[in-house]
């Protein structure tokens, strides 16, 4: 038997960034918005599993997979066959007008994945900020309340709406004006910084405790908040891991007041955790949930998920041109079978492989790395300045992902301090070892320099 062929490992035939590279990037800074937000000079031009090739012939590792969208890897064929098939049978006709059988197959199969044993309803759309909104208006339509409680540090989307729930970073609400949605933020249940000043051994849970004796007494009436917004796993604010007595003592609070959960997965969900929902590790069963990201393998869609009870609006009140595309839906149908078929089981393995070996570096790195934390394939390290003084150091973190681009990995930051690794599930120990070479080198030149 002949040895297997070593996996092919990301290698420079130019600069980074080369020529193309930066012509295209010239022609960006001339023609497109400039709200939007580049960590480092990469220019894509194909892509293929967990690798990524620019438009100047030079290869990467892909650890962020256009921010945990990519969850089956970059053009699976067995995806790109499924669209090509629903391609050549018809590209689009509008949900909110006609039928067709592509919506009852994906919704159904989302009710049988669904936390809990609920009935439930699916409304598509094309993004995970569309979800959300969706998620908002069953919640004040059915309840007829209209105030919110959310999270600091949480991210759910830029409209308007999903911007009243968003408090990760400010510049994401500067220039805006006054919030559309009646939202009052919490602190989330961040144990590494608790703004209450316990630890998880001396916690009387007093987050959950802050909105009953405070929030409900004072600005937000139980019987007046429509529901609870909140990341089972917070990702952009620092994929943070919330501990479980927290997240049993809020669903208790929310059941005994009457007030709806809303679990918004569009990151955390479809396998990426190493189960299909975050909200599965906790045991949280939402009233309503909203998906997006890794449900289609990188083709825009997304899903408003809710108790049948709960979407009960009449004919007309919520609609979408392009949510539930039939070429997008094929590919979210090929994406659960191939999470199912064992993509989830493999998420769980290399994220345990992962965080070990992000743990090791943590103990190199003593003075810096404060935290390694995650569930599956959402894994984040979190760097400070020291490790009594917990200051962040957003700098420095940069540095550490240019510096990792500019040795082949891709990976983006989260949080004020910490880098986030949340790469396509088709990665295997091969790829976990080469990312944690070049984030240890990454690392030595940022922080020993």
């Amino acid at each position: 038997m002949s040895s297997p062929t070593p996996k092919q490992r990301p290698k420079f035939v130019t600069e980074v960034p080369g020529p193309e590279a930066r012509r295209v990037i010239a022609d960006d800074e001339r023609w497109v918005s400039q709200s939007y937000t580049r960590p480092y000079p990469f220019v894509v031009k194909r892509g293929s599993g967990a690798m990524l090739e620019d438009v100047d012939g030079n290869t990467f590792l892909d650890f962020n997979a256009g921010v945990a969208v990519c969850s089956t890897g970059h053009s699976h064929p067995e995806v790109v066959e499924a669209i090509k098939k629903q391609a050549d049978e018809f590209l689009h006709i509008c949900a909110a007008d006609y039928y067709y059988p592509h919506l009852p197959a994906l919704a159904s199969k989302l009710e049988e994945l669904a936390p809990g044993d609920h009935e439930r309803r699916v409304h598509f759309g094309n993004s995970g900020a569309e979800a959300v909104e969706g998620c908002a208006k069953a919640a004040i339509y059915a309840t007829g309340r209209n105030k919110f409680i959310g999270f600091y540090s949480a991210f759910h989307g830029r409209t308007f709406g999903a911007l009243s729930f968003t408090t990760s970073k400010n510049v994401q609400r500067r220039g805006f004006g006054p919030q559309v949605l009646d939202v009052t933020h919490v602190p989330y249940p961040n144990c590494l910084r608790c703004p209450f000043g316990k630890k998880v051994e001396t916690c009387n849970v007093e987050c959950v405790k802050f909105i009953r004796d405070t929030v409900l007494e004072t600005s937000v009436p139980a019987e007046d908040c429509a529901a609870i917004m909140m990341e089972p796993i917070q990702g952009e604010g620092g994929y943070i891991v919330p501990p479980q007595k927290a997240v049993d003592a809020l669903a208790e609070l929310a059941h005994e007041k009457n007030i709806l959960i809303i679990c918004d997965e569009v990151q955390s969900g479809m396998g990426r955790t190493g189960k299909m929902w975050a909200s599965d590790h906790f045991g949280l069963v939402p009233d309503l949930f909203s998906t997006a990201k890794g449900i289609a393998s990188g083709m825009p869609l997304s899903a408003t998920v809710a108790r049948k009870d709960l979407m009960n609006w009449h004919v007309g009140a919520h609609a979408s041109t392009f949510g539930g595309n039939p070429v997008a839906i094929a590919a979210a149908l090929k994406t659960i079978e191939l999470l199912e078929g064992g993509l989830i089981e493999n998420a769980a393995k290399q994220g345990e492989y992962l965080m070990e070996g992000l743990r090791r570096l943590q103990a190199k790195y003593s003075d810096h790395v404060i935290d390694v934390r995650g569930r599956g394939l959402m894994v984040g390290m979190e760097i400070v300045k020291t490790i009594d003084g917990m200051e962040p150091i957003p700098h420095e973190r940069d540095r550490i992902v240019e510096e990792a681009f500019r040795r082949g990995l891709l990976i983006i930051s989260c949080g004020s301090s910490s880098i986030r690794f949340s790469p396509p599930l088709v990665i295997d120990h091969d790829d976990v070892d080469f990312a944690l070479e070049v984030v240890d080198a990454s690392m030595a030149a940022v922080l020993n320099g």
